[in-house]
C-alpha cells in the first residue's frame, strides 16, 4: 500500500537533478553572510550550524531531499521559473523532516521565527502544497534510510486569528503550483480552499472559532503570524485545540509547524509561549519537547541607529545610521539577499516606529516591554558563563523556599567581584508528573549542605514559603532552615536578626515591611547594576561591568520572567499575576544573594555575626 501511495506522486529525472543540485550545493564549505561582521548573529536551531570542517551540518536520515526534489519540478516562483528554496530555507527542510532510525520523526512540533520579510509565507504555501500532494510521509525504512511517499488522506491546515492573515499564504497559493503539476493533481484553487485529487486531498485557510476546529483531524498544521494570537482574540484557546487534534491523530503523525516574527513578551501571545516552552525545555526545568525551533536575531549589542553629531546633514545621518546598522541586516536576514538594508534603515528611523517594534521586525529580537523588571538583551550581555567559581572563593548565598507550585532556589553570590551563579534549583515537573507535586526537602537539605561543606560560605539568608506543612502547624521550611542555623550559624560574619529573642543566622522573612522595603532598594539596586554592566560591554569595555551572572538557562529564564513591581517604597520584581506559571524565583534568589554580598561588605567593624561576647 505503501509503494502503491508513492507511485500517485510524480517521479523522473527532473526531480533527481533537482535533489542533485541542492546536494551539491549544501556539500560546498558553509559561507555565511555574517564572515567579517562583528554582529555575528545569534543562531537557535541547526540551519545554520557548521562543523568543525567547515561544513553545513545536515541530518543523517530524511525525507527533506525528496521533499526539496518534488518542490524544486511541481511548483513555481513568478513568471513560471521552478521553484528553488534558498540554501537557509533548504536546510530548514531537511531538519524538518529528519527522522529518527526507526522512521518517527525527529520533531513533531516547529517554530520558525525570521526577520520579516524573510520568505516565510512563500515558504508556508510549498509545503502546504508538498504536504498534501507530495512526498511528505515515510513509506518504510531502507537500511538506514527512509523512504518517502504521499498522504492519501492529506488535510492541509492554515489557521489564523483574522482573515488578513490568511491572505497572506492563500494569495501565494494559485501561482505556486506549476500548470502542469496542477492538471496532473486536479488542483482546484479556490479563495479559502483547495482542493486537489477530485475531493481526497485539501488545503484550507482557517479563521473560524475554536469549538469549530474541535475534533478536526488534519495531517498537518501551519499556524500564521502566532505572534498576535492572543487571548482576546482566542488565539491561545486555537492553538490548544490544534495541539489536541495533532496529538491524538492517528500514530500521532499529524505535524504543527508555527510561523512567526519576535513576539512582544508584553502581550502573552502564543508565540511567546511557544518560545518560553522550548527555553523551559532546553534548561531542563519541563518535559524534553521534540520542537524544532529556528531562529536567526541579531545580538543584544546591535546599534539600532546612529548618535547624531553637531552640523551634520539629514542625508548625512541617514548615511551614518546605515553603516552602522548594514552588518546587522546582512547578518539576520540569512539568505533573503531581497531585503535592501537601506529600506529597512528608512522605516527604523520613521518616527512613527518605537525602536521596540523596529528590533523585533528587523532585528528579529525579543525586546523588553514597559513592565519588563530588565531588558532581555541586557541580561544576555552581563552573562559570562566562563567565570569560573573556586572552593577557595568565599561567597554568600541566598535560598528562596517553596512547597508546591513556585520553584523552590539557591544562588550563590561571590564576594571579590559579585558574580553570581546558579547552586541549585528545584521545580514542579510537567504534565502529568507534576500532579501532586511537592518539593523533596532532604534532597534540597542535602544540596544545600554540599555546598556548605564544599565552598567558604560566609553568609547564608533563607526567605521561607509560607506554606505550611502537612499537619498545618508549622511552616514548611521552618524544621530546615533551623537545622541549617544550628550546624552552621558559627561560621556566618553576619546574621539575618541579629539580636534578640528571635536571633537567626539564616531565616530571613521577606513579608515582613521593613524586609520588603529592603529588598526593593536591592532590586532597584540590581537592575541598575545591569544596564550599566550593558552599556560597558555596548562600548567596549566589558571588564567594567560590575555585575555579572553564570548563563545558566533556567537562571537566564527566571530572570527574563521577572516584570516591575511598583510598591509604596520603590519597584521590585513578580511574576505578573499569581496565578501565572512562569518562574521568578532565581531571580528573586539573585537580588537577595548580592543584597546579602553588599551588606557583608558594608558591615561595621563592630558588627557582630549575632553570637554575644
Amino acid at each position: 500500500m505503501a509503494r502503491r501511495r508513492q507511485a500517485e506522486v510524480r517521479t523522473g529525472n527532473d526531480h533527481q537533478e533537482v535533489i542533485d543540485w541542492y546536494r551539491r550545493a549544501l556539500a560546498e564549505p558553509a559561507v555565511v553572510p555574517w564572515t567579517g561582521s562583528v554582529w555575528e548573529p545569534i543562531r537557535i536551531g541547526p540551519t545554520w550550524q557548521v562543523d568543525d570542517a567547515g561544513l553545513w551540518v545536515l541530518p543523517e536520515a530524511t525525507i527533506g531531499w525528496d521533499a526539496l526534489g518534488w518542490c524544486g519540478t511541481e511548483l513555481q516562483h513568478a513568471r513560471g521559473r521552478p521553484w528553488r528554496f534558498t540554501l537557509e530555507q533548504a536546510r530548514f527542510v531537511l531538519w524538518w523532516f529528519s527522522v529518527n532510525p526507526d522512521g518517527s520523526w525527529q520533531f513533531f512540533d516547529g517554530v520558525l521565527q525570521r526577520l520579516k520579510g524573510w520568505g516565510k509565507d512563500p515558504m508556508m504555501g510549498c509545503l502546504s502544497y508538498l504536504e498534501a500532494l507530495g512526498p511528505c510521509r515515510v513509506a518504510y525504512m531502507d537500511g538506514d534510510q527512509p523512504v518517502a511517499t504521499d498522504c492519501p488522506t492529506a488535510w492541509v491546515q492554515l489557521p489564523a486569528v483574522s482573515l488578513k492573515q490568511t491572505k497572506n499564504t492563500m494569495r501565494l497559493m494559485p501561482g505556486l503550483i506549476s500548470p502542469e503539476a496542477r492538471a496532473h493533481y486536479r488542483v482546484q484553487v479556490g479563495k479559502e480552499t483547495i482542493w486537489a485529487m477530485g475531493d481526497e486531498r485539501l488545503i484550507e485557510a482557517v479563521t473560524s472559532s475554536p469549538t469549530t476546529l474541535e475534533g478536526a483531524r488534519a495531517t498537518f498544521v501551519g499556524p500564521n503570524e502566532t505572534q498576535h494570537w492572543k487571548a482576546n482574540n482566542e488565539g491561545h484557546a486555537m492553538a490548544e485545540v490544534i495541539e489536541r487534534n495533532a496529538a491524538k491523530s492517528e500514530e500521532g503523525a499529524a505535524r504543527v509547524l508555527r510561523i512567526t516574527n519576535a513576539p512582544e513578551p508584553s502581550e502573552d501571545s502564543q508565540a511567546q509561549r511557544d518560545r518560553e516552552a522550548w527555553e523551559a525545555s532546553e534548561a531542563g526545568e519541563v518535559a524534553h519537547l521534540d520542537m524544532l525551533y529556528d531562529s536567526l536575531e541579531a545580538p543584544p549589542e546591535a546599534p539600532l541607529g546612529a548618535e547624531p553629531v553637531p552640523n551634520e546633514t539629514e542625508e548625512e545621518h541617514i548615511e551614518r545610521v546605515l553603516e552602522a546598522i548594514t552588518p546587522v541586516v546582512v547578518a539576520v536576514r540569512g539568505d533573503s539577499t531581497w531585503l535592501s538594508p537601506k529600506r529597512i534603515v528608512k522605516s527604523i528611523l520613521d518616527p512613527r516606529n518605537p525602536p521596540s517594534r523596529s528590533r523585533r521586525f528587523w532585528f528579529n529580537q525579543i525586546t523588553a516591554t514597559e513592565d519588563a523588571w530588565l531588558d532581555p538583551k541586557e541580561i544576555d550581555l552581563t552573562a559570562d558563563p566562563d567565570r569560573e567559581l573556586l572552593l577557595t572563593d568565599q561567597i554568600v548565598m541566598f535560598f528562596d523556599g517553596s512547597k508546591s507550585d513556585d520553584a523552590t532556589g539557591l544562588v550563590g553570590c561571590r564576594l571579590s567581584d559579585g558574580h553570581v551563579f546558579e547552586l541549585g534549583v528545584w521545580a514542579k515537573p510537567a504534565g502529568a508528573r507534576g500532579v501532586g507535586w511537592v518539593v523533596n526537602r532532604m534532597e534540597v537539605d542535602q544540596a544545600v549542605r554540599a555546598v556548605l561543606a564544599e565552598h567558604e560560605v560566609v553568609a547564608f539568608w533563607a526567605d521561607p514559603s509560607h506554606a505550611k506543612d502537612d499537619d498545618g502547624a508549622s511552616g514548611f521550611w521552618d524544621d530546615v532552615i533551623d537545622g541549617w542555623h544550628r550546624d552552621f550559624s558559627a561560621r556566618f560574619k553576619l546574621w539575618s536578626v541579629a539580636s534578640g529573642a528571635e536571633r537567626h543566622s539564616v531565616l530571613w522573612d521577606m513579608t515582613s515591611p521593613e524586609r520588603s522595603k529592603q529588598f526593593t532598594a536591592a532590586a532597584e539596586r540590581f537592575a541598575s547594576d545591569m544596564s550599566e554592566s550593558a552599556k560597558s560591554v555596548i562600548d567596549g569595555h566589558p571588564e567594567a561591568r560590575t555585575i555579572t551572572w553564570d548563563g545558566t538557562p533556567v537562571l537566564r529564564m527566571h530572570l527574563r520572567n521577572a516584570k516591575r513591581y511598583p510598591n509604596r517604597h520603590g519597584v521590585s520584581l513578580w511574576k505578573g499575576h499569581r496565578e501565572s506559571s512562569r518562574k521568578i524565583d532565581l531571580a528573586v534568589c539573585s537580588v537577595g544573594a548580592r543584597m546579602l554580598r553588599r551588606r557583608v561588605l558594608n558591615r561595621a567593624e563592630t558588627e557582630r555575626s549575632g553570637v554575644v561576647v
